[in-house]
């Protein structure tokens, strides 16, 4: 594999970054950045957010992403996009299942060889520097713990690498580096876009309301568990006697108590909201866009056509303040 141009996240005082280095944008009006965060299933949002954008004539300089954030500014920037929108429109919940391979051993409850296979299938061989916006995937090495950003080399592995979700998915070793899902430092990577430049950035994140309403129905959920989605999920699956085990394991209650997988991913979104609420408080998006999607689970590929629609909507209550923000920055 050739070697991927990746660096650790760099002090803000690094003269190699921001407006006056080697890697600023070029100048002539202010230097847009668009951050994409995390938030597994919900992340079908960003795809109707950046179809507004662009529909707006919003133009990013940078575009920098973090987990399902990272897959769908790589999609977009590649051209493949509409691919995306059309595959992610066409999940049901047996058509998800088709995609799991569990791994009984190993460093993940599933291997992505069948997900590897359809990125293969849309992104071919681009490679990150031939796309024709600057773009970062945000991840995170397993061994230190720092921030690492891709912005070069193979845009599939990449991809891979940025959406690892520890205990879901396998790490990707890149260069040696064994690198896990970005959202675990930086789920909405607004730095990325100011260390490159960028004077103006939007942000998308995807954790309004994560513990308002939605937490109100996740805890009715909880408190009564009901079984038939999971039963439906073991009985369609067209799996071997261990995966189904497995399945049962991971989504079916027992008793009172919330299944294994329920309480990965409420942890998850927990570990998100919290460090994405920390990050904002340091280092706030210029413009901030919250699609309300909080009450549809992480794990709910199947709903793209609500998620998609709730990003474009979002974008155009926000275009107000991105035209104003735009206005001052000129």
């Amino acid at each position: 594999m050739t070697p991927t141009d990746h660096i650790d996240a760099p002090e803000t005082n690094n003269p190699d970054f921001g407006l006056d280095g080697p890697n600023a944008l070029p100048r002539g009006g202010p230097a847009i950045g668009l951050a994409l965060g995390g938030g597994v299933a919900r992340g079908w949002a960003h795809i109707g957010a950046v179809q507004r954008l662009e529909e707006h004539g919003i133009k990013p300089d940078i575009v920098a992403g973090t987990s399902v954030g990272a897959l769908v500014g790589g999609f977009w920037l590649a051209g493949e996009l509409p691919a995306l929108e059309n595959w992610a429109r066409s999940l049901t919940k047996r058509r998800m299942l088709s995609y799991v391979d569990f791994m009984l051993t190993g460093s993940g409850l599933m291997g992505g060889k069948r997900l590897q296979k359809t990125m293969a299938q849309f992104l071919g061989d681009t490679r990150i520097e031939d796309l024709p916006t600057r773009f970062v995937a945000v991840t995170s090495e397993l061994a230190t713990g720092h921030e690492t950003w891709l912005r070069s080399g193979h845009l599939a592995q990449s991809l891979e690498a940025a959406y690892a979700l520890p205990g879901v998915f396998p790490p990707r070793c890149i260069d040696d580096r064994w690198l896990i899902d970005g959202a675990l430092i930086n789920p909405l990577p607004i730095s990325v876009c100011r260390a490159f430049g960028a004077r103006l950035v939007i942000a998308i994140g995807l954790h309004a309301d994560a513990f308002g309403r939605a937490s109100i129905q996740r805890r009715e959920k909880y408190e009564s568990p009901d079984r038939s989605e999971a039963e439906t999920l073991v009985k369609t699956a067209k799996a071997n006697i261990a995966e189904k085990a497995v399945m049962r394991r991971l989504f079916r209650s027992n008793g009172p108590t919330p299944g294994l997988g329920s309480v990965m991913l409420a942890s998850f979104n927990i570990v998100m909201d919290r460090i994405t609420r920390s990050r904002l408080a340091g280092d706030p998006a210029d413009v901030l866009i919250l699609p309300p999607v909080a009450h549809i689970p992480l794990i709910d590929f199947d709903k793209a056509d609500e998620l998609i629609a709730l990003g474009r909507t979002a974008v155009d209550e926000a275009m107000p303040a991105i035209e104003n923000a735009l206005e001052h920055l000129a």
